[in-house]
């Protein structure tokens, strides 16, 4: 779209994904500036004005339409996360006055944490790719000095270190994904390339480029078998846990929502999109189950969540990925911000069905949710593809637990809420004409049926020969993250480290 041919109105509103940036920013261009509580209430006020901002961008796209000038862009998709990430941000912010005080460096903790969240709403309010790049690189680099607050801690170091080399191969493939872009249609618009993309295909370089994008997409969310930093940057302040966890991570299903016109017709780069989100749901599912520290359980939680919403993408429901996002978005800023409450109650879930449910309850339970919700879904048309029959049976067996250890009551609503969720996400996301494959969704299908037989068997039947042997893998990771790490940690070192042997982390054998 020419900017220039936009009525002065909408060319007004097409700055206003801009606005969170420019608030952000002042926050921690003042961060230095007066007093500590002055520097804190500056802060919260820009992180308020960025979440009033994308209430009202959102507003305004719902009546004039997607825009895109001046290499930014306003679109449902992007007002959405970006009220998202504001209100979570302000939460974080709120907390974080409370949570760093009397810290040193904490006027270093607030410059960073508002210039992390500039960043990522500048990746938000993006139509230029190379703007994009800057901005989701730029995340990267201001998010690293947060994980390493606490420097003088080797884990911090460690941490740090490994997500400092997976977001360099991240960016790598990013830049090579803007530059095949760029090759194969002659602009670094966004919007152009959707035009073109819409009359004439995705060319060979393109879908180059898209792989590449996966890619990137992937080593961003966390994916295995570079996934260990993640479960590992518990070291760092809780409210960055909660920040990485609840804006940051998700960077990466946002990108490829946006792009989802394109991703629709390169199926290489769905395929391998599905094979590496299908792969991590199930490894960081079962390892999830093992984990007795609270912050490493949702860290794993993350991972396996992050697989969830890329596979959806893949799967070609971009609706559900948006829903996917922002629920978990909500509940992962909460959880870590009362990590404890609510591991208790994570716990108690998962202990509930061994003492009190009988194998009858489960197998019925398996049974009844997801034909319910399969055959509602199919009923009133919002489970019509394959692949939106398999998510509604997958929302129906991950409620079995839930419902076999007598919370019936709570799986309609649950099953309610994520309809309600789907059919506004469903208005807000551009649709594309995609099917995915029906083998694509057949093995994904078998992948996940497996991973919940495998969890009942650990619930029901937990002194079976096979599972006491599936246990002392799935507690160590299946150790893919010691061998990555041992074999990256040889080549590159942590800086100031007296040797490149690995040290024990939170996935390691021992450590809970």
């Amino acid at each position: 779209m020419n900017s220039s041919t936009l009525p002065l109105l909408p060319l007004q509103l097409l700055f206003l994904p801009a606005v969170p940036v420019l608030l952000h920013t002042l926050a921690a261009a003042g961060a230095s500036a007066g007093s500590r509580d002055g520097a804190w209430r500056r802060a919260e006020a820009g992180a308020l004005g960025a979440t009033i901002a994308a209430a009202a961008a959102l507003v305004a796209v719902l009546a004039t339409g997607p825009l895109a000038g001046f290499g930014l862009r306003l679109d449902t998709v992007g007002a959405v996360v970006a009220l998202l990430v504001g209100f979570v941000g302000w939460v974080i912010v709120r907390f974080s006055h409370r949570y760093l005080q009397g810290e040193a460096h904490e006027r270093r903790y607030l410059r960073l944490l508002s210039l992390t969240l500039a960043a990522v709403s500048l990746v938000l309010a993006a139509d230029h790719l190379l703007l994009l790049a800057g901005a989701w690189i730029g995340t990267s680099l201001t998010l690293h000095r947060l994980l390493r607050f606490y420097a003088e801690r080797p884990a911090a170091r460690l941490a740090a270190h490994k997500k400092f080399l997976s977001a360099r191969a991240a960016d790598a493939s990013l830049l090579g994904a803007v530059a095949l872009l760029g090759a194969a249609y002659g602009t670094l618009s966004l919007e152009s390339m959707m035009a073109a993309a819409a009359g004439h295909g995705v060319p060979a370089l393109a879908q180059a480029g898209l792989v590449l994008l996966v890619v990137t997409a992937a080593l961003k969310c966390a994916q295995v078998p570079l996934h260990g930093w993640l479960v590992q940057v518990m070291e760092a302040p809780t409210p960055v846990s909660s920040l990485l966890h609840a804006g940051v991570v998700n960077l990466g299903g946002f990108v490829l929502i946006r792009f989802w016109p394109l991703l629709a017709q390169a199926p290489a780069a769905l395929w391998l999109l599905a094979a590496v989100a299908t792969v991590s749901v199930v490894v960081a599912t079962l390892v999830m189950g093992t984990r007795i520290s609270i912050k490493v359980a949702l860290a794993w939680s993350t991972v396996a969540q992050m697989g969830f919403m890329l596979l959806q993408v893949a799967l070609g429901l971009p609706a559900m990925a948006l829903l996917h996002l922002v629920a978990h978005s909500l509940y992962k800023a909460h959880a870590f911000l009362v990590a404890g409450g609510v591991v208790q109650r994570q716990q108690a879930l998962r202990l509930a069905p061994a003492a009190s449910t009988a194998a009858r309850h489960w197998a019925l339970a398996a049974v009844a949710l997801p034909a319910v919700i399969v055959g509602a879904g199919i009923a009133s048309g919002a489970l019509a593809a394959p692949a939106a029959v398999l998510a509604g049976a997958v929302l129906g067996l991950a409620l079995v637990p839930l419902a076999a250890s007598g919370r019936i009551a709570r799986a309609p609503a649950v099953a309610l809420g994520w309809f309600a969720g789907h059919t506004v996400t469903s208005w807000l996301v551009s649709p594309a004409t995609f099917v995915a494959p029906l083998a694509l969704v057949l093995v994904v299908a078998v992948a996940l049926l497996a991973l919940f037989a495998i969890q009942a068997a650990i619930v029901l039947r937990p002194g079976w020969k096979l599972v006491r042997q599936l246990y002392p893998w799935a507690y160590g990771g299946f150790y893919v993250d010691e061998r990555v790490s041992r074999a990256l940690l040889a080549r590159w070192p942590v800086p100031g480290s007296p040797t490149p042997a690995l040290a024990l982390s939170p996935t390691s054998p021992g450590v809970r």
